[in-house]
């Protein structure tokens, strides 16, 4: 009996009754400001349809009127905007993953003025001088025009591509949604809970084994949401379905993720999961996360992922009203929808036949089918005769008609007859591609299966399973029994350790040659005459790929670069194969031969705000303070970020700015005495029998035989010889050091010592733990750095002959227990007092207020670098790019160690040459000013084009204490070079420079004791 729709003004092509939506509760909605109404249990693109809206969008590059191809998230036409309040706006959402809810705010996208009425599509009628790579040929010239002092030329091209380009609008406001993170781990995880996954689940959880079962759709069911003629087990699809996911959800160990997409796979078994919470609810309950990653460890995977319909390839097939023939039954039969009212059905394998005689049973007229191949299955021609529909054998579509819907298909036929078939409707079916990217990113190998017509695994993956469509089977039998053999085969792998393969191995019980024939793409020597679509969303055609080859692009991966198809967010879902096909066929090879493009993940788009989580706003770099940070906040600091700290850079007075600030700070410690917060100094502690000997091999720096009380600057070196970090050692005992890092390289050392601990050096027996947080630092630089600490200090002399430079103790502060080192970055008589982190903040306290009634003050970051430089001392990463060795920087090298961590390096060819870059100060000619921090440095003010630089400024400073501008630089021959004239070329002319010692200040170092 046909079920004609129901002829209401809202849903005037929804059916009378079936599908799964609750018609007891209408929905409503807008699209494009026009009120539509809906069911719950649709999607946006089903209440579409309903309401007989065929038009969504307009195509990326021509502007073509696009609508809705199929029923799920291969969807690359119907791409649409949901709005959800004032603030939140998310652009290039699928109509048909959107679930509908009432008060949803739909638009269409890539249009102006109006989806009917868009102006760019006059891109459409310059569609020749728009081919494939026209960008690369056409954009190139004039530059016209210029700006600015710099000479910097306009361009006049990029903007306007960049105003045409995309779909969507990225939103400018903030997300202001929350969303989660959460890891786990199992057995055994499913993708994909069609009837292959649930069975599969059912098998590996009554083995015992721990299950996720993820599907991306909102409810279970996958293919079995649009049956309703099949029996599973002699029960009705549907309800077998509903008892088996009742069952599976009372199993303790089992975990079902609807809303859930698996969007990619990464080493060891880790699979990234995108859940949807909110976006298909009215109402989205205070504090609930938008979407949650899961980030989820599996010892087996089962991928039950299905098979994606590929649509054909003919002229005009990109019109609204042009749709798979298996999204054209789903709506039918899950959503109660007619897609149209006459039909053409276009095929070139059998599934299409129980298609067309569905639809000609609702009451949707079968004008012809269209049947590609000389012939149908037997048992396909035997369904259309049942059903009366009129075949038309070895035909093909030669164009259709229409504008903002198809109107009419014009077919050939065998001896030349042309027909041209009034329609509303044209339903394709090319065959079915095995969702496989999930597969292949398990390091799975996918070869052509010529009697499939499509991809298939090619080999075992350990601990990977493969059921279903996705392996290539056919049949709701067949599908179900693949299923459970791989559920067992999961439970018996992991029972095994690994050793049975024979889950992994990809076994067919039938080819899909009946049902999934090779596209006539793939079959044609050239493309079909006309504009015949491949990649929709990119809009490339046939035409394009074989421009492609004629330009001598053969490799399938430069194909798809220069065409663009398969790429974006589409990732090929329903091209790749008919680009496969026709790319072969224009080359003369089989598409084994071509091969396939890589499948990227996430092969679905997955938002940003999923893969970001909390890690947003202040969140996105946690902000790290020391515990003196209120006290310097009090003082009006002004902050700079350090890494991931946040350090005082200097403490204005009332009038001053940075500049005159830090050259106050500059006297002041020079003068008298001043006080710096190092607390983010990082700190390593070293200890056990092995320790000293650990840490000689690490560091240049011979310290095996450094002294109990005393410490050594260390300067560490990858295995490649070049400067990694550098440090204060400090000998607490024999086997006990203390270690400071820089303040960004604190666990990039750590890391590195662990690697070579656990690695290299298992003869040592040492601990490392890691103390950055735990001691709070306070440098107290100053001629009068020892009037300040003495009368607050017990436990520890330090008067000038008691502890000497580079001298460490440990006493106690006010009372706290403390480490004292005595050492300076300053060149002046310094000593840095650590304590428990807690204490921190009344120890500087009174440090400083000691200080200030000496005539001191804080200091911060700034004022330290130009201290620092005065003195030549280098700060890593700033005088080294990751390409400097330790004789570059005038730093000794302990030669007669046996042997340190990148000690063969420093020996090779190029490390010793006399012309390497080393480090060197210069001096400004009057008049010059500052130099510019990463300036280049070279041989003339005008050096010709092409002539390499000497070197580059590395710091640049003014001197308060010299009052003159200095900087340091690496300079090829530097050392060499001292006493030349350089120049450095800056924005507004070159400055000429004076090679001279990086240390400018105190060159005999006869400060240091104050």
């Amino acid at each position: 009996m046909s079920r004609p729709p129901v002829e209401t003004s809202a849903e005037r092509f929804r059916t009378i009754n079936g599908g799964r939506i609750d018609r007891t509760r209408r929905l409503s909605f807008t699209f494009d400001g026009k009120p539509l109404t809906g069911h719950p249990g649709d999607t946006l693109a089903s209440a579409l349809l309903a309401s007989g809206v065929h038009l969504v969008g307009r195509s990326f590059k021509y502007h073509r009127p696009r609508g809705i191809l199929s029923a799920g998230s291969e969807e690359p036409n119907a791409l649409v905007t949901v709005r959800r309040g004032w603030r939140r706006a998310t652009p290039n959402l699928r109509a048909t993953e959107v679930e509908l809810y009432d008060g949803l705010v739909a638009e269409s996208q890539n249009r102006w003025p109006s989806l009917a009425f868009d102006l760019a599509s006059v891109n459409d009628r310059l569609a020749p001088l728009l081919s494939a790579g026209f960008y690369y040929k056409t954009f190139m010239g004039p530059r016209w025009g210029r700006l600015g002092a710099n000479g910097a030329w306009t361009r006049l091209y990029e903007p306007l591509i960049r105003r045409m380009a995309g779909l969507g609008r990225a939103p400018l406001d903030s997300d202001p949604d929350r969303y989660a993170t959460r890891y786990d781990h199992c057995d055994a995880l499913i993708v994909g809970a069609g009837p292959a996954g649930l069975m599969a689940a059912l098998a590996a959880a009554e083995a015992g084994l721990s299950v996720i079962v993820a599907d991306e759709q909102a409810e279970p069911g996958g293919s079995l949401l649009a049956e309703t003629t099949s029996a599973v087990h002699g029960r009705p699809a549907w309800t077998w379905l509903a008892d088996t996911v009742a069952q599976l959800a009372r199993m303790p160990r089992v975990r079902l993720l609807p809303r859930t997409t698996a969007f990619g796979c990464y080493p060891d078994h880790l699979i990234g999961l995108a859940e949807r919470l909110g976006d298909h609810l009215a109402e989205v309950p205070k504090g609930l996360p938008r979407e949650r990653l899961w980030q989820v460890r599996a010892r087996e995977v089962v991928l039950a992922t299905g098979a994606i319909e590929r649509p054909l390839v003919f002229p005009g097939n990109d019109r609204p009203g042009i749709m798979l023939a298996g999204a054209v039954e789903t709506y039918l039969e899950r959503f109660g929808v007619m897609a149209g009212t006459r039909a053409v059905v276009v095929t070139a394998c059998d599934s299409a036949y129980p298609i067309a005689a569905n639809l000609a049973e609702h009451g949707i007229e079968v004008a012809r089918i269209v049947e590609l191949r000389q012939a149908a299955g037997e048992a396909a021609r035997a369904t259309a005769e049942a059903a009366r529909l009129a075949i038309v054998a070895g035909a093909e579509v030669v164009g259709t008609r229409g504008r903002h819907r198809v109107r009419a298909a014009e077919i050939a036929a065998p001896g030349d007859r042309r027909e041209r078939i009034d329609c509303d409707l044209v339903a394709m079916a090319g065959g079915f591609t095995p969702t496989l990217h999930l597969f292949s990113q398990l390091r799975g190998q996918l070869a052509w299966d010529e009697a499939a017509g499509t991809l298939l695994p090619a080999a075992a993956v350990p601990h990977v399973h493969v059921a279903g469509a996705a392996a290539g089977r056919s049949g709701l039998t067949d599908v179900l029994e693949s299923g459970a053999r791989a559920g067992e085969a999961a439970a018996r792998s992991l029972a095994s350790g690994g050793a049975s393969q024979s889950a992994a191995t990809p076994t067919r019980l039938s080819p899909r040659s009946a049902t999934s024939a090779p596209s006539p793409a793939r079959r044609r020597p050239a493309p079909p005459a006309g504009r015949a679509f491949v990649d929709f969303q990119n809009d490339v055609t046939a035409s394009d790929l074989a421009l492609a080859t004629r330009e001598g692009f053969q490799a399938i991966e430069h194909v798809k670069r220069y065409t663009t198809t398969g790429m974006a967010t589409d990732q090929g879902k329903t091209s790749n194969v008919n680009a496969l096909g026709l790319v072969g066929g224009l080359l003369g090879r089989g598409i084994d031969a071509v091969g396939h493009t890589t499948f990227r993940p996430p092969y679905t788009p997955v938002t940003f705000g999923t893969l970001a989580g909390e890690a947003r706003g202040q969140l996105l770099d946690p902000i790290r303070v020391t515990g003196i940070d209120p006290s310097s906040r009090a003082r009006g600091a002004v902050f700079e970020d350090v890494g991931q700290w946040q350090r005082a850079r200097y403490f204005p007075r009332p009038g001053e700015d940075m500049h005159a600030a830090v050259a106050r700070e500059c006297r002041t410690v020079r003068g008298t005495v001043g006080v710096l917060d190092a607390s983010t100094l990082g700190k390593i502690e070293v200890v056990g029998p092995g320790a000293a000997e650990f840490l000689d091999r690490l560091y240049v720096t011979a310290l095996a035989s450094l002294p109990v009380g005393r410490c050594r600057y260390a300067v560490m070196l990858s295995e490649a010889g070049f400067v990694m970090d550098d440090g204060i050692v400090a000998r607490l005992a024999d086997d006990r050091f203390h270690i400071t890092t820089t303040t960004g390289g604190a666990a990039r050392v750590l890391a590195h010592m662990e690697d070579y601990r656990q690695t290299e050096f298992t003869d040592l027996v040492c601990w490392l733990t890691s103390t950055t947080e735990q001691w709070g630092v306070i440098a107290v630089q100053g001629p009068k750095a020892r009037d300040v600490l003495e009368p607050l200090i017990e436990g520890v002399n330090i008067a000038a002959g008691a502890l000497p430079h580079m001298g460490v103790a440990e006493g106690r502060i006010l009372g706290v227990p403390m480490r004292l080192f005595r050492v300076s970055f300053t060149g002046e008589l310094g000593y840095e007092v650590n304590v428990a982190s807690g204490y921190a903040r009344d120890i500087w306290d009174e440090l400083l207020a000691r200080s200030e009634a000496l005539g001191g003050c804080p200091y911060g970051t700034e004022a330290m670098h130009v201290l620092r430089a005065e003195k030549g001392f280098i700060i890593v990463g700033q005088e080294s790019d990751g390409t400097v060795t330790p004789g570059d920087l005038g730093l000794p090298v302990g030669k007669a160690k046996a042997d340190f961590v990148g000690k063969r390096s420093l020996a090779r060819p190029d490390m010793v040459v006399s012309d390497r870059p080393q480090l060197v100060g210069l001096e400004v000619a009057e008049g010059g000013g500052v130099l510019e921090e990463g300036a280049q440095v070279t041989q003339h003010a005008t050096p010709r084009p092409g002539t390499p630089a000497l070197g580059h400024v590395t710091s640049a400073y003014w001197s308060e204490a010299l009052r003159q501008p200095i900087a340091l630089a690496l300079v090829k021959g530097g050392r060499a070079r001292i006493g030349e004239t350089l120049h450095v070329p800056m924005p507004d002319g070159a400055r000429v420079v004076r090679v001279v010692s990086p240390v400018f200040y105190d060159p005999l170092g006869d400060r240091i004791d104050g």
